[in-house]
C-alpha cells in the first residue's frame, strides 16, 4: 500500500473504479436488467429510443393498472436518495464518544476536533457543513444504526431486499411502488426514477417513469403539427402491456413538458457539478412545474470504499460526503416556498466494517446511517440507540434501528397512508424524527 496522504482527492475528481466485484457485478446486473426488465410482462419497461427518445434510452414508462386517482390533498413530494455501494455511516456520523471507534481506526478516523455539530456522542464529517445551516435550522437530522433486521453483505442482494422492503414475499413489489397504491393523483409521473433504469422501490404494478434528464423526456420528431404523435398514439392503442407501457412513456414525455419550461433554478448555494448535483437540480424543476410528481428517487454511485476511503485531508469519503452534502443543500435552496412540501431521505443498502483495513478503507458491514431533511422533520438531532462498538476484524455497528421505522414516520406523516399496505407485516418503533 501506498501511503497516498500527498496525492488528494477532490470533490471534483473523475469516478474511481471500486474494485469490489460484486459491487462491479451489481451495476452490470442492473443495468442488463434496465434493458431486458419484463418486456413481456405487466410492469415492464418500455425506453423511449431511437424515434421515441431521441436517440438513446433516457425516458420510459414502467406500467402496471390504470389509475383513477385524484389529485393528492397533501401535496407531500417524497425524494428518496440511495447511497450506492453502501455507505460508511461510521465517517459520516461519527461516534466520537464511542472509545472503540478511534481503536478501531488509528488512520482513518475522524478526530474529534473536526467534527460538525457534535453532541456528547456524535458529530458529522467535516465535509457535511454545506448541511449545517440546515440542521441548525431544524430541518436535518441523522438516524443512526439503522439497517436491515439480519445482515447481508452483498450489494445486490441487498439491494433488492431494502427496496422490496416485505421479508419473505415472492411479490415484485417495491415499497414506493405499494405507496403509489395508496397515494391519490393520477399523473404520470406521480412515481419518476431518475436515471437509467427502474429501482427495486419502485418496480410493480402502479405505474412509474424513469427520465435520465428532464430536458431530454421528450417525444424525438413530434415537433410539427402533431400528425407523427397522433400516428404513434395510434400504432400503439392496443390494450396490451407494451402498448400501454408506450403510451405512458408518450403522456410522461409530454407532460414533462412543463419541468422543460421550468427553468434551472440559480440558488444561494450551487449545485455541484456533479450527477447528483444535476440530477437534483432536475428534482427540483420538476417538484417547481408542478407536474404531480409525489414520488420521486436518486441514486449517488461510488460509496463502495475498500480502498482510499482516506482522512479529513484527502480520500473518496471527503469527495462523495462533499459532494452529498453541497447537492442536498442547493436542492432545499432551490426550492423555495417549495421546500415546505418535500421530504429527503437518504438510504445505503448496508454499513462498513467498524476496523479499518490495510488500504485506508472500510469492507461490508451491517449497521448505517439515515439523513431525513426537509419538510416535517424534527432536525439539528441524532436519533437512535447506540449499541456500542466492538474493535475487532469481524466487529459491524449493530442495527438497534429497522430502516423501515424510519421511512414508516415519513410515509404516515406526510402522506397519512396505512404502514401495513406500505410494509406489510411490520409492526414499526417509534423513532420521533418526523412531527
Amino acid at each position: 500500500m501506498t501511503d497516498n496522504q500527498n496525492l488528494p482527492t477532490t470533490p471534483a475528481a473523475t469516478t474511481r473504479a471500486c474494485g469490489c466485484p460484486d459491487y462491479d457485478e451489481t451495476r452490470l446486473a442492473l443495468s442488463r436488467r434496465a434493458l431486458i426488465g419484463g418486456t413481456a410482462l405487466a410492469g415492464g419497461a418500455i425506453a423511449l429510443g431511437p424515434g421515441l427518445g431521441g436517440g438513446g434510452p433516457r425516458a420510459y414508462a414502467v406500467t402496471g393498472r390504470a389509475s383513477s386517482k385524484l389529485s393528492s390533498p397533501l401535496g407531500s413530494v417524497l425524494v428518496l436518495l440511495s447511497l450506492r455501494g453502501a455507505a460508511d455511516g461510521l465517517s459520516l456520523v461519527v461516534p466520537h464518544a464511542d472509545p472503540n471507534y478511534y481503536a478501531a481506526r488509528p488512520r482513518i478516523g475522524i478526530p474529534q476536533a473536526s467534527l460538525l455539530v457534535p453532541d456528547a456522542m456524535f458529530g458529522l464529517h467535516p465535509a457535511l457543513a454545506p448541511l449545517v445551516p440546515m440542521w441548525n435550522a431544524g430541518t436535518l437530522a441523522a438516524v443512526h444504526a439503522t439497517g436491515m433486521a439480519t445482515p447481508n453483505r452483498s450489494h445486490f442482494a441487498a439491494m433488492e431486499a431494502i427496496e422490496d422492503a416485505a421479508p419473505g414475499s415472492t411479490a415484485r413489489n417495491g415499497w414506493l411502488n405499494r405507496l403509489l397504491g395508496e397515494l391519490p393523483g393520477a399523473s404520470p409521473l406521480q412515481g419518476t426514477a431518475m436515471g437509467n433504469q427502474i429501482p427495486t422501490s419502485l418496480f410493480g404494478t402502479n405505474p412509474a417513469f424513469v427520465v435520465g434528464r428532464v430536458d431530454d423526456a421528450k417525444v424525438a420528431g413530434t415537433e410539427d403539427d402533431g400528425r407523427r404523435l397522433a400516428s404513434l398514439k395510434h400504432a400503439w392503442k392496443g390494450s396490451g402491456p407494451m402498448s400501454k407501457a408506450v403510451r405512458d412513456a408518450i403522456e410522461g414525455a409530454e407532460t414533462f413538458g412543463q419541468a422543460r419550461d421550468t427553468p434551472a433554478g440559480k440558488p444561494a448555494t450551487a449545485y455541484p457539478g456533479t450527477e447528483l448535483g444535476r440530477a437534483l437540480s432536475d428534482v427540483s424543476r420538476i417538484v417547481r412545474s408542478g407536474v404531480g410528481a409525489e414520488v420521486i428517487t436518486v441514486d449517488q454511485g461510488d460509496w463502495d470504499m475498500h480502498t482510499d476511503l482516506g482522512t479529513v485531508e484527502w480520500g473518496d469519503m471527503r469527495r462523495n460526503a462533499g459532494d452529498l452534502a453541497s447537492a442536498i443543500a442547493a436542492f432545499f435552496a432551490d426550492l423555495g416556498p417549495m421546500a415546505d412540501r418535500v421530504t429527503l431521505v437518504t438510504l445505503s443498502e448496508f454499513g462498513r466494517r467498524v476496523k479499518e483495513n490495510d488500504d485506508y478503507g472500510t469492507d461490508h458491514g451491517f449497521g448505517n446511517v439515515m439523513f431525513v431533511a426537509g419538510a416535517g422533520v424534527r432536525g439539528g438531532q441524532y436519533y437512535g440507540s447506540w449499541p456500542g462498538l466492538q474493535n475487532t476484524l469481524d466487529g459491524d455497528l449493530l442495527v438497534t434501528t429497522d430502516y423501515r421505522s424510519v421511512l414508516t414516520e415519513i410515509v404516515t406523516k406526510r402522506f397519512g397512508v396505512s404502514v401495513a399496505q406500505v410494509f406489510p407485516g411490520f409492526a414499526p418503533t417509534p423513532v420521533g424524527v418526523m412531527a
